[in-house]
Parts: C-alpha cells; structure tokens; sequence
C-alpha cells in the first residue's frame, strides 16, 4: 500500500479509524479492544489484527462448560457400566470358563480400570461432539441466547419467594379451615 493511501491511525490503540455511521463507537470499540490486547500481554499491534478484539470467552464458558460436563456424565456412566458389566461376568461360572483372566484383578482394581476407561471414553465424546459443527454452533447460538435473558436480582427473587411462602401457606390455611368447617356440618347433619 503506498503512503499517500493509507489511511490514517489512532495515535492511543494504532488501529485505522472506521469511516461511516457509528464511527465513533466503533473507533472506542477498538480503543478498548487494544487496550484490553495490552492488558493480557499483547504488546505490539501486529499479533491482533485490525479491529480484532483479543481472544475472550464470554458466553462460550457455557458452552464449554456444557461440554465438559456431558463428557463428566458420559466417562462416569461408561465407567459403572464397565465395571458392573466385568464383575457380573467374573461372577458367571461360564464367563470364567472360558474367559480366566476375568478373575485376575480384584473387585477394587476392577474399579480403577473401569475408571480409566471412563475418562477415555468420556475424551472420546468430548472430542467427537465438539468437533462437529452443526452442534458446537447450536450450542453457541442457545448460549448467546442466554446472554440476552435479562435475569431477576437478588432482591427480585427474594420478594417472590416470599409471596410465594406466604401464599401458600394462606392457601393452605383456607383450605383446612373450609375441610374443617365442611367436616363438622356433614358430622352434624348425617350425625356420626
């Protein structure tokens, strides 16, 4: 790019300034971006591209959480199994027949290889549901969705807990006054 068309810098973050409607936010958006960059150690613009924000998670931690925790569920589940499914079959006289080695390992380092199986299958899934993309984007679509939930504070909550407490336990009161009021009018009108 020759010089007499390159555009001019920021003299604070060094990016170009954007042209157009809303130029000045996006100009304080990139301010903030290369102030953020040199904040986690990006010293020089040349490792962030023009206008790129610096790596962040936001709302993909919960999309990342959830994949942590169906590979959690899946290693622990594939582990029982494993080792409930070995035990019961070193407990099968026909099993041990024709299979000895069932019997080489006791019941506890049964466990500690049911184990090591469930964390390799639970890495399997992991890797097998995140590489595919028409989930991983699902998930991240649900979890900028729930970014946008404008969520209830402490105080919110506590009030309708407490109308509901108090609701229910005035409900609750009603409802035992009219079955003891309808219980003594049918004891004196059908007289047991």
């Amino acid at each position: 790019m020759s010089e007499n068309t390159k555009q001019p810098e920021n003299q604070v973050s060094g990016a170009p300034p954007v042209d157009g409607p809303g130029k000045d936010v996006d100009n304080a958006a990139l301010l903030t971006d290369a102030t953020a960059a040199r904040a986690i150690g990006v010293e020089s613009d040349e490792e962030l591209e023009v206008g790129q924000a610096p790596a962040q998670l936001g709302s993909g931690r919960y999309v990342h959480a959830a994949f942590f925790a169906l590979a959690a569920l899946c290693g622990y589940l594939s582990a029982r199994l494993f080792t409930s499914l070995w035990n019961w079959l070193a407990e099968w006289p026909f099993a041990v027949q024709h299979l000895p080695q069932l019997l080489r390992l006791s019941e506890d380092e049964r466990g500690d290889v049911g184990s090591v199986v469930g964390v390799a299958v639970g890495l399997a899934t992991l890797f097998y549901v995140y590489r595919k993309p028409a989930i991983r984007s699902w998930s991240e679509e649900v979890a900028g969705e729930l970014t946008k939930v404008t969520w209830p504070d402490r105080e919110t909550v506590t009030n309708g807990t407490v109308i509901v407490i108090v609701a229910s336990l005035v409900a609750t009161v009603y409802v035992t006054l009219l079955d003891r009021l309808w219980g003594f009018a049918t004891r004196l009108i059908y007289g047991s």
